[in-house]
């Protein structure tokens, strides 16, 4: 019995260590647990109890252009608190906040009376001589926190490159957004130590965190050059009665974006903040996230991809008697009358879509994709801008001749406008092929290079830059010319679909060139003109003299040396145009072509309707008049 007693015990003893190991255990965990593993985190929480917080907004970075001119910049303004618990006379605050900041009494004063917010944001961007007045009314309860405004030095210059910024500091379109987390920086805070219903304890602690201000942006676009375009594409917005006009300057050279707009646009210093539609609209840098059907400007890549691929020669002769059919199908020309039997460089000249048709066989499917590919066609340019779109290519599987031949002169393709100007840049500019490039310096840093591959040789290049400057001077480019400099180009027309189907009377007119300066290829522009509505729609009579004019401003602008090498077709000899109402066809383009003009047909009549310019206009020999018949 005895021995029976002294195990139970020994038993109880050992049950009861074990339990108590078990409690130390499980609280020496928890406080292993509490003290270094998430002692930080509740520290932090208890902080959030006991201390009362001020954001301090970062200041973002300023945007520059190439020539280090502050396209946006920040200024230093302030945002209101006011925490209702800490307020003592909530009349005499209402009364004095809502005088100072123009808000409605009733409203703030409602917020200072409020039991369930224990603090209200009162207004952001408040200036500092406003700020300065409320410090001066030691008003309790009510606090200053600092935040900025942005500020656009040129307004409207540049506004869809650079985009938009929300009034709490983040990027929402173009640059600002692209590079929000550079420009940016830091936010700071100031907290101040105060009691459980957030009144600043007397003597306590305050803990200041300063914000970090974000980098700068040097960028490659020319606020000069910007500005010219834009001038330029407004008038023809409002000259064409156009749905829009859009330009966009390229450095051959380095790939930099100089200049890249669309009208209508808005000063970024008066943001419709009120019309949404409108805001989100003209923001838009249409260049860039635009796609379109680039019309007889793409024969510029079947030419180059022809001529590398050896499947021509100058020596070529073509023959056009108005169309070509293709299995079965007849395909036009534009010139429903044909323009007879022409050279090569007569046939680029004469934007001729049967020598492209030819060209673009020659190659044949795979090889013409190949060449696509290589020039990047149908593939995001990988520009540093939100919202590039890859473009528009038929699966290669499912192109028919039919359908290759359209590609060839530029139907059933659209690429971007910032894809095709860095292809064709490339082409003209000894076949380097860059990303194109917005930004070129980031804080201090310099980006580093941005070539991709060499897609053509330098002799294909050479020989399509003589090709496209016959174009100017001898073809329908020649409204694009400017006196004294070297110039080349390609114009296009192209009709807008709606619903699959061909929209009437909706066209896209547009034109791409090149400025060449003693021999190098230095700036490319691609300008479109999106529903032309004054009757008037071919590229060489309304984009390319808008081509030729920003052309003509950079030259005078960067003070370009002048070459008289180059007439460019530009002779001071005027013509008057004859009159050609209600003569037939080749009659008409006899008479015109007599008197040194260049022949655009509108229509497929036999009898001449009218022209454009009309009868008795002084024009420039070379120059195009349209007939329409």
């Amino acid at each position: 019995m005895r021995l029976y007693t002294i195990t139970s015990e020994k038993r109880r003893l050992t049950a009861f260590f074990a339990v108590a190991m078990a409690v130390v255990i499980v609280l020496s965990g928890r406080l292993i647990w509490l003290q270094i593993l998430t002692g930080q985190a509740l520290k932090v929480r208890a902080a959030d109890q006991w201390y009362r917080d001020l954001p301090l907004m970062a200041e973002r970075g300023t945007i520059y252009d190439t020539n280090g001119l502050a396209l946006a910049t920040s200024s230093l303004t302030y945002s209101v608190y006011l925490r209702p618990v800490a307020v003592k006379d909530k009349e005499a605050t209402a009364r004095t906040l809502s005088t100072l900041l123009d808000l409605s009494y009733d409203r703030v004063l409602q917020k200072a009376s409020s039991k369930t917010v224990s603090e209200w944001l009162i207004k952001m961007q408040v200036d500092k001589n406003t700020a300065m007045q409320l410090v001066a009314a030691q008003l309790d309860g009510v606090y200053l926190s600092q935040t900025y405004d942005r500020n656009y030095p040129l307004g409207g210059v540049g506004a869809q490159v650079l985009g938009l910024v929300s009034v709490d500091n983040h990027g929402q379109e173009g640059l600002e957004a692209y590079y929000d987390d550079c420009l940016r920086g830091i936010d700071g805070r100031i907290a101040t130590q105060s009691d459980l219903r957030g009144i600043k304890v007397q003597a306590g602690l305050e803990y200041y965190v300063p914000s970090v201000a974000g980098q700068d942006l040097h960028l490659n676009l020319d606020a000069g050059i910007q500005n010219i375009v834009q001038n330029v594409i407004t008038q023809a917005y409002i000259e064409h009665q156009a749905k829009s006009v859009a330009a966009i300057v390229y450095d051959i050279q380095t790939g930099g974006v100089v200049a890249s707009a669309s009208a209508p646009y808005y000063d970024l210093n008066d943001q419709p903040r009120d019309d949404l539609s409108k805001l989100l609209t003209q923001i838009k840098n249409s260049p860039i996230i635009n796609v379109l059907e680039p019309g007889s400007t793409f024969k510029t890549i079947t030419l180059a991809a022809a001529l590398e691929a050896g499947v021509v020669s100058l020596d070529d002769k073509f023959t056009c008697a108005g169309s070509r059919t293709i299995a079965g199908e007849r395909i036009k020309c534009w010139k429903t009358k044909g323009h007879g039997t022409q050279t090569l460089a007569e046939g680029v000249n004469n934007s001729c879509n049967c020598v492209f048709m030819d060209l673009a066989l020659r190659l044949g499917v795979e090889r013409y994709y190949q060449y696509l590919e290589k020039f990047g066609i149908g593939q995001k340019s990988g520009v540093d801008f939100y919202g590039e779109p890859s473009g528009l290519l038929l699966n290669q599987a499912r192109v028919r001749d039919v359908d290759l031949a359209r590609i060839g002169f530029g139907q059933a393709i659209a690429v971007s406008p910032i894809q095709f100007i860095a292809t064709v840049s490339a082409l003209v500019g000894n076949g380097i092929l860059r990303t194109p490039r917005f930004v070129n310096q980031i804080g201090d840093t310099v980006l580093a290079s941005n070539v991709k591959e060499r897609i053509v040789s330098e002799q294909t290049s050479a020989t399509l830059r003589n090709l496209l400057c016959g174009v100017v001077s001898q073809g329908s480019g020649k409204k694009a010319a400017v006196p004294g400099y070297q110039v080349g180009g390609k114009t296009g027309t192209a009709q807008k679909y709606a619903d699959g189907h061909i929209a009437a009377g909706k066209y896209v007119s547009s034109f791409w060139g090149f400025l060449a300066v003693q021999g190098t290829p230095r700036y490319a522009c691609y300008l479109y003109v999106d529903e032309p509505s004054t009757g008037v729609y071919y590229g060489s009579i309304v984009a390319a003299p808008c081509v030729g004019e920003i052309f003509r401003q950079i030259t005078a602008y960067k003070k370009f040396p002048f070459d008289t090498t180059y007439e460019n077709g530009t002779g001071s000899a005027l013509v008057a145009v004859p009159k050609v109402s209600n003569l037939t066809l080749a009659d008409a383009v006899a008479a015109l072509e007599h008197v040194g003009l260049f022949v655009e047909v509108d229509g497929e009549g036999e009898q001449v309707k009218g022209s454009f310019p009309v009868q008795a206009t002084m024009v420039k020999k070379g120059e195009p008049v349209v007939l329409f018949t």
